[in-house]
Parts: C-alpha cells; structure tokens; sequence
C-alpha cells in the first residue's frame, strides 16, 4: 500500500481546497479580490503542472494520486468557467465554456471505457492536451484577475486565449477519439 500523504498528493488536495477560496474571493467586493481571485487559480495551476512532475521524480506515483490529479484539474476549471459565464454570460464566453467542459466529461468517459478494456494508454496525454491545458489555466487566471495590467487589457487577452483553449480542447477531443476509434467500432 502506498503512503496517501505523498507531497504530489498534498499539492493535488490543496488545488481542490483552493476552490472555495477561488469562489470566495470571486464574490468579495473589494477592488483587490479579483487579482487575488485570478493569482490564485494560477498558482492552482502551477501546481498542476508541477505534481505530476514530483510524483514522477520522486517516485511518488500513486493510484491515489492518478485519480485525484484529473479529478482536481476538471473541478477547478469548471468552478472557474461557470464563475466567468456567470459574470460575463456573452455568448462567445458560453460556448468557450461549454465546449471545455462537455469535453472534459466527454474525455474522462472515454478514458475511464478505455481503462476497461485494457487500452488507457492509446490515450495517454499529448501534446496538444498540455499545450490546451497551460492556454487555458492563463486564459481562465487573466478572465479571473479582470484587471488592466501595465496598460494591457488582461481580460481581453484572457478571453482570446480561453477561446484558443477551446479549440485546442476540440482538437484535443478529436485526436483522442482517433486514437481510440477502432476500439470504439468493435
């Protein structure tokens, strides 16, 4: 049995105990809270990407760890994004939205059937999947932090790169389910 309490573990929890800070902060009315809120999720996304590097690196890799790191991942980014459509519910910013989180259940389906066959690792992780997921954790903190930022319009470029986020998620999709179509047609 492997110690729960591994340092990769701890990083992975306290993303998903960052989440009702994120929300609190994202309600508070003071001038500071969106900064904070959006400097948050982004350190919650610094820890993403560092985990699974000290798990490996560390030998730390766990069951319990594989199933919580997505777990944490998807949770965060959907608080994230129902937060900004709830305060910016243009339409472009709707479908951004919806097209990351219909993908990352759609995905997580997918994985979770090809884990049952045996075949999880036809879709391991590309390329594509963590150039998706770095655009989209700095799209989200910029859409979060709002603020102008030594002149530039943080939360224009945060938009433009949520939107390039869900592209890549749907390129992402596609070429998951290329890799997994012939297991899915038997």
């Amino acid at each position: 049995m492997t110690e729960p309490y591994t340092v990769p573990n701890l990083l992975t929890a306290l993303r998903i105990l960052l989440i009702p800070a994120i929300v609190v902060l994202f309600y508070l009315p003071y001038g500071w809270a969106d900064m904070a809120c959006g400097l948050m999720f982004a350190a919650a996304g610094i820890t993403d990407a560092y985990d699974g590097y000290v798990a490996r690196r560390l030998g730390q890799v766990s069951p319990l760890g594989a199933f919580l790191d997505p777990v944490a991942d998807k949770l965060i980014v959907a608080v994230a994004l129902v937060l900004i459509v709830s305060r910016d519910p243009a339409w472009y910013v709707v479908v951004a939205a919806a097209v990351i989180i219909g993908r990352e259940i759609a995905i997580s389906g997918l994985r979770e059937w090809m884990a049952e066959i045996g075949a999880r690792h036809k879709i391991a992780v590309s390329g594509i999947g963590k150039l998706k997921t770095i655009v989209q954790v700095v799209g989200l903190s910029m859409l979060l932090f709002r603020q102008d930022l030594f002149g530039l319009p943080i939360y224009a470029l945060g938009l433009v790169l949520t939107v390039l986020a869900a592209m890549l998620t749907l390129w992402s999709m596609v070429a998951y389910l290329r890799a997994a179509w012939p297991d899915l047609r038997q």
